[in-house]
């Protein structure tokens, strides 16, 4: 099994060589620092990345053989939404951000993970929705490269959703 512990500068199209092997994951597990998995060809690998790193498709990593090995963004499940107007496309943006959703933005469109109960918000809201199978490349966040669950130097924190959407709501306490 080859272990990964270090991302390199640049990707696949920045770069003269060309990588060695690939591994192709889906979001929610390029957002893990340590993850048992394995390569395209099937070999094993350990990911051993530092707290914080999210995996884009083309960023490319040094295992610990010297290989250098390409990330690829997995196709899943995604909500292509689309809206009549720029106004509801960015209403539909704000309350997707105000659930801390991880977005793909693009040009006149968002994308999200597929999610029953964000649907039927979205729809609610007059957006157009496409179900289909893409790579997911949401917005890193307004705190650097961590997304929605980065937790670096006095930034936000956001926990991750082990069974259902990814909205969030926020307890608070008192301040006493």
């Amino acid at each position: 099994m080859i272990e990964i512990k270090t991302k390199l500068a640049g990707n696949v199209s920045a770069t003269t060589g060309v990588a060695q092997a690939q591994l192709k994951l889906p979001f929610d597990l390029r957002q893990k620092s340590r993850l048992r998995t394995k390569l395209v060809d099937g070999e094993e690998a350990w990911l051993l990345l530092p707290r914080g790193e999210i995996l884009r498709g083309g960023d490319l990593l040094q295992a610990s053989d010297g290989r250098v090995v390409e990330i690829v963004s997995q196709p899943e499940d995604v909500l292509h939404v689309e809206c009549a107007s720029a106004t509801e496309l960015t209403r539909a943006a704000f309350h997707l951000g105000n659930r801390h959703v991880p977005v793909q933005i693009g040009a006149g469109f968002l994308r999200i993970a597929a999610d029953h109960v964000l649907a039927e918000m979205l729809k609610g809201l007059g957006a157009t929705l496409t179900t289909m199978r893409a790579p997911f490349e949401p917005e890193a966040g307004a705190y650097g490269n961590h997304g929605t669950h980065g937790t670096s130097g006095g930034g936000h924190h956001h926990h991750s959703d082990e069974g259902g959407h990814a909205g969030r709501i926020h307890e608070y306490s008192k301040l006493v």
